[in-house]
C-alpha cells in the first residue's frame, strides 16, 4: 500500500482514445451483496448490556439470544466481546429470548449506550450513522426492529421538517419489477451519447489528497457495479483508477491541480467545479499535512506546502467565457458529456440558465452543509443557500424559461439518507450527488478531522500510509455496494408507496411532501 501511494503518478501520453481502452480494458464488478462486517471487534452500538457481579457465567443469555450478542468462551468463567451492535434492544422484550428476563439471577441490564451522546451532530444523529452503518452491513434497509431513525435528523430544518404524505394504500399496486430508478443524463439531444445510469445518484467528487487511494478506488468500484460514476475531484487521476474509465468523471476545478487532457480522453462525463456549497466564495484548500510526496507529483505541486485553489476561474468572468471551456474539453473528448458544478447564491437560478446556454448537459447544485470534515463551519452553515431553497427555485425558472427537459439538474449538499434523496428529487432535482454517506459506510464517525493528514482515526480521510492500510480495497468496495443496494430497495419502497412507475415521475412533485411546521397547525377562519 505504501508503495502504491508514493507510485500513483506515471509520465502521461496524449493516445487515440480507441488505444486507451486496448491498453487496459474496462473491468466488471458485481453487483452482489454480501455480509461485510465492521473491521472493529466491538462496533459502537446504540443500546449496551450491563452485567452485574451477581453473573455466574451459566450461559443462559449466550444459549438463548439469537443474535449472538453474548459469547461465552468454552472453558472460561469470562463473556468476550459480545456483539453489542446486533442487539436489537427494546424490541427484545415482545419475544420469548428476551436475556434480561431470563436471566436466572437477574445480572444483566440494558441501557442505551452513552456514547452515542458523542457520535455525531445534530444533522448527522446517531441513529442516522448507526442505519448508514447496518446498510452498509447488511444491504438491507434496517429493521425497524433496531429503532433507527433514520428518515429524519434533529436539525430542526431543511429535510429534517419535511415528510411525504403517503397514502394510506398505494393508489396503483406494483411490483418491485415495475419500479425504474434508472436517469438519463444527456437530455440536449446533440451528438453526445446518451448515457443512463441505473440509480438516480452518482459518487462525489472526493480528490486523492482529501481521501486516501482506497476510498476513492471502492468508490469507483461501486460505481461499476450499480452502472453509475463517482467523481475524481480536484486532485488529479490515479492511474489505478483507469480500469473503471468508464463509471469516472474527472473534475476541472480552478486551481487546475492534475488537470491533463490525456485524462479528460478517458472519461465519458467532465465536471467544471465553479465553487463548492460547503464553501461558497472561498475556494478549495488542502492543508501541508495532506499534501504527501504522492499527493504532490499527482497534482504537480511541492511536498508539506498548502494547496489552495482560488475563486473563481480567472479565466471565466462571463458566458462566453464558459463556453470556450466546454468547447475545449468536447473538441479534446467528443464522447464525453459536460457537467457544471456551482454553490447556491441567490441568483443561482439565472446561473442555471446561462450554463445551459454556455452547452453544459448536467447543471450540479451544491449546497451548503456538504463537504468533509475539512469544510469551516462558518462557510458551510452561513453562506451558500440551503440545497432544497435552490432546486426549487431552479426548476421553477426552469420551467418557465421551457428548457427543463433539455438539461439535468443534479443536486448535492447535505443529503444523507435516500428519504433526503426523494425528498430532493420530489422538489424538483433529476438526481444527486452523494458523499459523506459513503464515508461513513466505510466506517466515518463524523468527527471533523478531516483536514488533518492523520487525524481520520479509521484510514478514510488520509494520505497517511500506514492508516491507509486500514481499510481493505474489497472490503470499502462491498460496503458501498450494499448502501447502495439497501438505498435502491428504500426508494422502490418508497415508489410503491406513492403509486409511482418510475423516479422520473418523482420530479418537481411537492404535493407530495408536507412541511411539519405546518402538518397540525390550525387553519385561519379569515
Amino acid at each position: 500500500m505504501a508503495d502504491s501511494l508514493v507510485q500513483e503518478n506515471k509520465t502521461p501520453q496524449i493516445l487515440p482514445e480507441n488505444t486507451l481502452k486496448t491498453l487496459v480494458p474496462p473491468v466488471a464488478v458485481p453487483r452482489a451483496v454480501k455480509p461485510a462486517p465492521s473491521r472493529y471487534r466491538n462496533e459502537i452500538a446504540k443500546y449496551i448490556i450491563r452485567r452485574s457481579s451477581a453473573c455466574t457465567f451459566c450461559g443462559k443469555c449466550a444459549e438463548v439470544c439469537p443474535y449472538g450478542v453474548h459469547v461465552l468462551k468454552p472453558g472460561y468463567k469470562l463473556f468476550l466481546a459480545p456483539h453489542l451492535n446486533v442487539c436489537i434492544g427494546p424490541s427484545c422484550q415482545q419475544t420469548s429470548h428476551y436475556c434480561i428476563d431470563l436471566c436466572p439471577n437477574k445480572a444483566l441490564k440494558m441501557v442505551e449506550n452513552p456514547m452515542l451522546k458523542a457520535l455525531g451532530d445534530y444533522r448527522w444523529t446517531p441513529d442516522i450513522i448507526l442505519a448508514t452503518w447496518k446498510m452498509a452491513e447488511t444491504g438491507e434497509p434496517p429493521s425497524p426492529d433496531y429503532n433507527y431513525e433514520y428518515e429524519l435528523g434533529a436539525s430542526g430544518g431543511g429535510f429534517d421538517r419535511l415528510k411525504f404524505k403517503f397514502p394510506e394504500k398505494p393508489p396503483v399496486i406494483l411490483s418491485d419489477d415495475e419500479i425504474d430508478t434508472s436517469l438519463e443524463l444527456n437530455r440536449r439531444l446533440d451528438d453526445r451519447p446518451q448515457i443512463k445510469i441505473d440509480v438516480p445518484w452518482y459518487g462525489g467528487g472526493m480528490s486523492f489528497g482529501s481521501v486516501s487511494n482506497v476510498t476513492q478506488l471502492a468508490k469507483a468500484r461501486a460505481a461499476v457495479a450499480f452502472n453509475t460514476f463517482t467523481c475524481t475531484g480536484e486532485g488529479g487521476y490515479m492511474e489505478r483508477m483507469r480500469p473503471y474509465d468508464d463509471h469516472v468523471i474527472t473534475q476541472v476545478a480552478t486551481g487546475l491541480f492534475g488537470v491533463r487532457e490525456e485524462t479528460i480522453q478517458r472519461v465519458r462525463m467532465v465536471e467544471f467545479k465553479y465553487a463548492q456549497g460547503a464553501k461558497p466564495g472561498l475556494g478549495g484548500h488542502l492543508l501541508a499535512d495532506k499534501v504527501t510526496p504522492a499527493v504532490a507529483r499527482m497534482r504537480e505541486t511541492v511536498t508539506g506546502i498548502s494547496l489552495f485553489s482560488p475563486f473563481p476561474f480567472h479565466s471565466v468572468y462571463s458566458i462566453e467565457d464558459h463556453k470556450k471551456h466546454m468547447d475545449w474539453i468536447k473538441h479534446i473528448n467528443r464522447r464525453t458529456l459536460v457537467s457544471t458544478k456551482v454553490s447556491t447564491p441567490a441568483d443561482v437560478d439565472m446561473v442555471a440558465v446561462g450554463s445551459y446556454s454556455a452547452g453544459t448537459h448536467i447543471i450540479h447544485l451544491d449546497g451548503g452543509y456538504g463537504g468533509t470534515g475539512a469544510a469551516p463551519d462558518i462557510a458551510k452553515k452561513n453562506i451558500a443557500m440551503p440545497i432544497e431553497y435552490a432546486v426549487i427555485k431552479v426548476h421553477r425558472f426552469l420551467v418557465q424559461e421551457g428548457i427543463r427537459d433539455k438539461v439535468t439538474m443534479i443536486a448535492s449538499g447535505g443529503l444523507r439518507t435516500v428519504y433526503d434523496i426523494a425528498k430532493i428529487i420530489a422538489l424538483g432535482a433529476d438526481g444527486v450527488v452523494v458523499g459523506t454517506s459513503e464515508l461513513v459506510a466505510l466506517g466515518c464517525l463524523r468527527c471533523s478531522r478531516c483536514e488533518s493528514g492523520r487525524g481520520c482515526p479509521r484510514g478514510i480521510a488520509t494520505t497517511d500510509p500506514e492508516l491507509a492500510e486500514t481499510v481493505d480495497l474489497d472490503w470499502g468496495t462491498q460496503r458501498i455496494i450494499n448502501l447502495y443496494n439497501a438505498w435502491r430497495k428504500e426508494l422502490v419502497s418508497i415508489l410503491k408507496r406513492l403509486g409511482i412507475r418510475s423516479v422520473r415521475e418523482l420530479r418537481g412533485r411537492t404535493d407530495l411532501l408536507m412541511h411539519l411546521d405546518y402538518e397540525n397547525k390550525p387553519v385561519n377562519p379569515k
